[in-house]
Parts: structure tokens; C-alpha cells; sequence
């Protein structure tokens, strides 16, 4: 890979940007639609570029092709199981909360991949960012004005939100050898299909009468953090790696408790702000390990 330029690092922070506007933007589409309409709408709407790209590239999509239970799967575990539960958690759980909570991403990743790959097992380094990111997250749920037992089931909900996202990605190492897109329009195309049914029987979404700004929020939220913020990754990845894009960790936590602050008002206190730098100094540690592996 050729050495970062500016606009390298600066796609990465918008990149950054946008998947940390997500929780503001679901804390905002709660306020007129349920977490199973939320994650519908934004597979949805997530799809329409994505699909466009593939359609203009002439990338074939597998979908419903002999692989199909894979895609399905993984559309289930990657995109419909922590859309919802993040969606049902941010209900009554601050989005700065959630932010970082969804920021534990890397740190269950690594524990995962000890378990479930032949070379990603714990080091010093690895184990020590591990200890230092949970406790960061531990600590953060002894924060009383925050997280109580009103909800603090909604806030273990957004952690297993969190956690779907590492199996997933797990998973999608089954498939590894097709191209991006395809994989990403693949199961896309299950999410909605398997949230069709749910969000038909369960919530009903027609008779909802929205308000204007949850109606945005959830067109972005499919439009831009997820179908959007889908591409830029994948751009990101192919001339710079996976090394470069996991930076993006350090900043969504960071940026979620900024712009949970700038347009929402909520509340940031010294337990959340002590979590966060806990969080990123894991994160720091676990991917030093990794920086360190890869020139080994």
C-alpha cells in the first residue's frame, strides 16, 4: 500500500463523521417510528447506491445464488439484528452512550478472533487493550445519572448490538473471496427481505405519521450511513488497507459524544468522558498489536 496522503486521511474522517451521525440521527428517528421500522428504512434506503454502483460497474449480484443462506445470514447478524437493537436501546439511552458503547467493535472483535482464527490470538498488547477498553465500558455503566435500571437493559441491548456486528464480520469471512459490493448488495437484499414481514405484522409502519426531522433523520441514516458510508469504506479499503480504515474507531466515539452534544444537548459527564478515553486508549493498544504483527 502507497504511504496515506491528505485526502486519504481526510476521507477517513468523514468516514468517521458519518457513522458517528448515525446515533444522533437514531435518537432523532425514534422519535416518530419503532426500532424494527428504523432498521427497515435504513437497509432500504442503505441499498439504493449500493445497487446503483454494482448496476453501473456491472458487479453481478449473488444474492440468490447457491450462497444464498450466507448472505441471509449474514444480512440477519450484520445488519437487521444490531440495526433494531440499537434503534429499541437509543430509545431510552443517551446516542454519546450508545456511540461508544458500539465503539467496544474492536475490542470483541479481537476476543472473537482468538477464538475463531488461526492467527489473531491474544498478546500482551492485545489482552492488555482488551482489559483496558471493557473496564473504560464497565465503568461506564456505574454511571447513575445515565444508565439506571430504567435502562439499563436498553444499554446491554446496544452492546449486543455491537457484538452482531463482530459476528458478522466473522462470518462474512466465508464468503471472503467475493468482491465487496456484491457481498454488501447481497445482504442488503436479505435485510429487506427478511424486515418486510417483521415490520409489516410488528409495527405497522403506514399508519405512522412521522415528524419532519425523523423522517430525515431516517433517509439519512439509510442513504448516508449505511449505503454512503458503505462505498467510502470500500475506497478506503482498497488503496489503503484495513489497517489504515480501522483508525476510523478511534474518532466515531469521540465525534458521536461531540455531535450528541452539539444537536441534541445531551448531557456528557466526567464517567462518560473517562469511558471514552478508556475506550480509544483499548482500541489504541489492540490495533498497536496489530500495526506491530503486520511488519513482523
Amino acid at each position: 500500500m502507497k504511504q496515506p496522503k491528505f485526502i486519504d486521511y481526510f476521507l477517513l474522517t468523514i468516514l468517521a463523521l458519518i457513522w458517528a451521525s448515525a446515533f444522533f440521527n437514531i435518537k432523532i428517528a425514534t422519535y416518530s417510528f419503532g426500532p424494527v421500522t428504523i432498521a427497515f428504512l435504513r437497509v432500504f434506503f442503505g441499498a439504493i447506491p449500493v445497487l446503483l454502483l454494482c448496476h453501473f460497474k456491472n458487479i453481478k449480484i449473488e444474492a440468490f445464488s447457491k450462497d444464498w443462506y450466507w448472505f441471509a445470514i449474514i444480512g440477519f447478524i450484520n445488519l437487521v439484528a444490531p440495526f433494531f437493537l440499537i434503534a429499541y436501546g437509543v430509545q431510552s439511552v443517551q446516542s454519546n452512550l450508545a456511540a461508544i458503547l458500539m465503539s467496544t467493535t474492536p475490542l470483541s472483535s479481537t476476543v472473537l478472533g482468538h477464538f475463531f482464527t488461526k492467527n489473531e490470538k491474544f498478546n500482551f498488547l492485545k489482552t492488555f487493550g482488551i482489559l483496558i477498553g471493557f473496564s473504560g465500558i464497565i465503568y461506564l455503566f456505574s454511571d447513575n445519572l445515565l444508565i439506571n435500571e430504567n435502562n439499563f437493559l436498553s444499554a446491554l441491548l446496544i452492546l449486543l448490538g455491537s457484538t452482531c456486528y463482530v459476528i458478522g464480520g466473522v462470518l462474512t469471512l466465508k464468503i471472503s473471496k467475493k468482491r465487496n459490493e456484491n457481498v454488501t448488495g447481497s445482504i442488503l437484499i436479505w435485510a429487506v427481505i427478511i424486515l418486510i414481514p417483521l415490520v409489516s405484522i410488528i409495527e405497522k409502519p403506514w399508519n405512522v405519521n412521522p415528524r419532519f426531522d425523523s423522517t430525515i433523520s431516517v433517509i439519512y441514516l439509510g442513504l448516508v450511513s449505511t449505503g454512503i458510508a458503505w462505498l467510502l469504506r470500500f475506497r478506503i479499503l482498497v488503496k489503503n488497507g484495513l489497517i489504515f480504515q480501522s483508525q476510523v474507531s478511534y474518532l466515531i466515539p469521540i465525534f458521536g459524544t461531540i455531535l450528541s452534544y452539539i444537536f441534541l444537548n445531551e448531557l456528557i459527564t466526567t464517567k462518560v468522558l473517562i469511558s471514552l478515553i478508556a475506550v480509544c486508549l483499548g482500541i489504541y493498544f489492540v490495533r498497536k498489536a496489530d500495526n506491530k504483527k503486520s511488519f513482523e
